[in-house]
């Protein structure tokens, strides 16, 4: 009998064993697939945040498509006092809504480069992440008379070539630590729970004013009175790159 329970520990204890070297195996095998948070830059790295107490942060809109969405966006920022915040533009979008940029800068938001195709960049060559910047780049520049220093990438997809290409370019990687999940259209409370629930002070939010996000002008006024009811300052990325210490996401 004892021998029976003895034997029937062992083999708890060599299921336990066998399962942990699993894990242990797994981990080892995709530690090159993890993205390393971190502080201080020791390379080209994507700003997610700033490392600061003091209550500011970053309300960013990507845009890459429509018309209807980004001008009560505007609108909104504008009755509301809002003087700060960044719009990262795609390529083709720009072109054809010149305006629009227009008004944008007018209004002293910083602009940034949201690229040319909204692809991953992360499957492209080289050339073709040079040519997607690039061209994004130089519709910019002819409209706003300045090349962009931020970029978002397409779906926020990047590895460490992206990162080097950009970089050489004279571009930073903006990601986000708050998503909103407007992209979603998940209901206007939602999106104000979404970004309510996570902003912290350094904080880069992630909005959208292309049309496929429907519900992002309803809920962008609540969100804006409650983060100034908690003390919040809005600012743009670069001022929160330039003023504190940054965090950033780097591929390794």
């Amino acid at each position: 009998m004892f021998w029976i329970f003895n034997a029937r520990r062992l083999k708890q204890y060599l299921i336990i064993f066998t399962a942990a070297l699993f894990a242990v195996g797994i981990g080892w095998a995709e530690r090159e697939n993890i993205t390393i948070f971190t502080t201080g830059k020791t390379g080209p790295a994507a700003f997610y945040k700033a490392d600061t107490q003091e209550k500011k942060l970053a309300l960013t809109f990507d845009i890459s498509w429509g018309e209807q969405r980004t001008g009560p966006i505007l609108d909104i920022l504008e009755k509301k006092g809002v003087k700060k915040a960044t719009f990262f533009l795609s390529g083709p979008w720009s072109e054809t809504h010149p305006q629009i940029v227009q008004r944008i800068k007018d209004l002293g938001y910083e602009i940034g480069s949201h690229g040319q195709k909204h692809v991953n960049y992360s499957g492209l060559s080289d050339e073709e992440i040079k040519t997607q910047i690039g061209k994004a780049d130089e519709i910019l520049k002819k409209i706003t008379g300045s090349s962009p220093k931020l970029i978002r990438t397409p779906n926020g997809d990047f590895d460490k070539r992206v990162l080097r290409i950009a970089d050489s370019m004279g571009y930073s990687v903006i990601q986000w630590d708050t998503d909103s999940k407007d992209w979603l259209n998940p209901g206007t409370d939602q999106i104000v729970q979404n970004v309510m629930n996570k902003a912290h002070p350094g904080d880069v939010i992630l909005l959208h004013a292309s049309d496929t996000c429907q519900q992002t002008h309803l809920a962008l006024p609540t969100i804006i009175d409650q983060l100034r009811a908690k003390g919040y300052q809005f600012v743009s990325v670069s001022e929160l790159m330039s003023g504190t210490n940054t965090s950033t996401k780097e591929i390794q």
